[in-house]
């Protein structure tokens, strides 16, 4: 526990400060993170005797990722769908040793784990021209009157402490505190109310109590800090919360059905007391894809 905490407390301070650095950090640190998911997800995947294609999926990975940061949603497409012409490829160039279920397996891995990340890069530079939402919303995204962050270390820091925001840090850091919010109400209210099984063969420990627990909180919270932190609507912010709820639920299920699959109990042991890093963002890579369309579709900023 002492472990978990400390590790825990450490993780919270490097990610605030990352997240409110932004640019070339922030971009960094996700390509990293999502090159650790792909390599515990080719590793649950392998003790099943399936074999991903590891060094050309983190290429593709890394292509993709950067696609993102400059906003080449195009680019990105044609990465996507390049990646997964080459990969087939190999079961020709390599026959015997790269299979057609270890192409499949490793197409379907870098989509889990590659678009998620993406969205993740495109809502922290969201105020950046070439990821702005609809023509519609144009007007409220620039009338989103927050000060914007300096992109240098001191900048970071200031605004970090001075609870200063652009739009970009407002989104991730309301997409995490909603995200964070599921995965802790659910715990506390499980371990202190639960009795009735979720999805007992695939998460023994998640109860149907944890989860309605978890959606009053994160409804809750995610209400109060869009609205009154960071300004934007309240109605929304609370469908939002209603909605990141079930979506972060899903995700959590997700990611425990591949680990049950591998016969594994941690996706691996990058964070010591919480397990790898599909462990800390499986709920993640749900949230975030849907967090950022519910975004641009509700124009909110």
């Amino acid at each position: 526990m002492i472990i978990r905490t400390i590790s825990g407390i450490i993780g919270i301070i490097i990610a605030a400060f990352i997240i409110q650095l932004g640019s070339l950090p922030f971009a960094v640190a996700t390509i990293l993170l999502s090159l650790l998911a792909w390599y515990e997800f080719s590793d649950i995947l392998g003790k099943k005797g399936i074999d991903t294609t590891l060094i050309l999926g983190a290429v593709v990975l890394i292509f993709m990722e950067c696609c993102a940061w400059l906003g080449n949603l195009e680019e990105l497409l044609a990465v996507m769908t390049i990646g997964m012409l080459l990969i087939f490829l190999l079961t020709v160039i390599l026959y015997g040793t790269v299979r057609p279920i270890d192409a499949s397996v490793s197409i379907g891995g870098l989509l889990y784990i590659g678009l998620p990340f993406s969205h993740l890069i495109m809502l922290r530079f969201f105020d950046d021209e070439k990821l702005a939402p609809p023509a519609d919303a144009m007007s409220k995204l620039f009338s989103f009157h927050v000060p914007v962050v300096n992109l240098d270390v001191g900048g970071a820091l200031e605004s970090l402490l001075n609870l200063q925001f652009d739009v970009g840090t407002a989104l991730i850091w309301l997409l995490f505190i909603a995200t964070w919010a599921c995965d802790t109400f659910a715990f506390f209210v499980g371990t202190a109310f639960g009795s009735h099984k979720l999805a007992s063969t695939i998460s023994p420990k998640k109860t149907v109590e944890g989860f309605l627990g978890s959606m009053i909180g994160t409804t809750a919270i995610t209400g109060v800090v869009g609205h009154f932190l960071f300004s934007f609507p309240m109605t929304e912010m609370f469908i939002l919360g209603f909605a990141l709820s079930i979506v972060a639920m899903l995700g959590d299920l997700v990611e425990s059905a591949l680990k049950r699959y591998g016969g594994v109990k941690d996706s691996g042991i990058f964070l010591p007391g919480h397990g790898g890093v599909l462990d800390r963002f499986d709920s993640i890579l749900y949230t975030a894809p849907f967090f950022y369309y519910y975004v641009v579709v509700m124009g909110i900023v």
